[in-house]
């Protein structure tokens, strides 16, 4: 898919240091956009889900950092994760927000030293459509098994991916140097708003309400994610980058999803 859109494939293991460099160094790009993972397509459900991932962002950063410094490129772009840039009390693993602490630092300390002109994107959750954990979220939805917590209070920064990739492409050249944004929708939304919404669009029973309790005991790393809240501002972005998401509030982006499904 990549090529037929003009892209050049190389492939390399980004915590391979010597690999990496050769293949960035082969490449000599201008731009360097950071956006190495290794969670699970559904999303992460356990903590353990997550541990490839922080590799990534400590030493995967610190190798493909090096690798565009290396290559004499201008720019370089991470992109981070806003539930997990905030403070550590709101985060639902310790170890997972030192990973992204980790990589924002090496960033931004690069930055500082003038080594390269490095830009942090501090994406929400993604949704839409290709997105693999929101095509397992409507599945689950259709059979009643994500359940709502009574009470919910949650305010979890979300992100159309059509919106991520529009903010991204404009910090290529936009974004002042050792910048930060929140790349997230206008409004925060909670699971109990996300799950209605999707059974209201797919035409699926209402979810189940179970007591806050129930989660807890037998799904706590995804208890702890959907009762974030962090109400983020991505006004910044906006103003520096001249962006405006196409999708700025969840009910707006899922009704995209089915529209061009059908």
């Amino acid at each position: 898919m990549l090529e037929t859109l003009g892209a050049s494939v190389a492939l390399a293991d980004a915590l391979d240091r010597d690999a990496l460099v050769a293949a960035v160094t082969v490449a000599h790009p201008t731009h360097v956009i950071h956006q190495l993972t290794a969670l699970p397509k559904e999303g992460p459900r356990r903590t353990g889900d997550i541990e490839a991932t922080n590799r990534l962002r400590i030493d995967g950063t610190r190798n493909l950092l090096q690798a565009a410094i290396d290559a004499d490129a201008r720019r370089f772009i991470v992109g981070s994760f806003a539930p997990l840039a905030g403070s550590a009390s709101a985060t639902p693993s310790g170890g997972a927000a030192a990973a992204v602490r980790s990589m924002e630092g090496q960033v931004l300390g690069a930055t500082q030293h003038g080594l390269i002109e490095g830009v942090v994107l501090r994406y929400g959750m993604f949704y839409g459509p290709g997105v693999p954990s929101t095509t397992a979220l409507v599945k689950r939805v259709r059979r009643r098994l994500v359940p709502i917590v009574r009470g919910d209070t949650g305010q979890l920064p979300l992100i159309h991916i059509d919106d991520a990739v529009s903010a991204t492409v404009l910090a290529l050249d936009a974004a002042p140097s050792g910048s930060t944004y929140d790349i997230v929708d206008d409004h925060p939304a909670s699971m109990t708003e996300i799950l209605t919404t999707l059974a209201k669009h797919i035409e699926a029973p209402a979810p189940l309400r179970v007591p806050a309790w129930l989660p807890r005991l037998v799904a706590p790393y995804l208890a702890r994610v959907t009762a974030i809240r962090m109400p983020l501002s991505n006004a910044r972005a906006k103003a520096e980058l001249g962006w405006t998401p196409k999708y700025p509030t969840v009910e707006d982006g899922i009704a995209q999803i089915f529209r061009r499904a059908a």
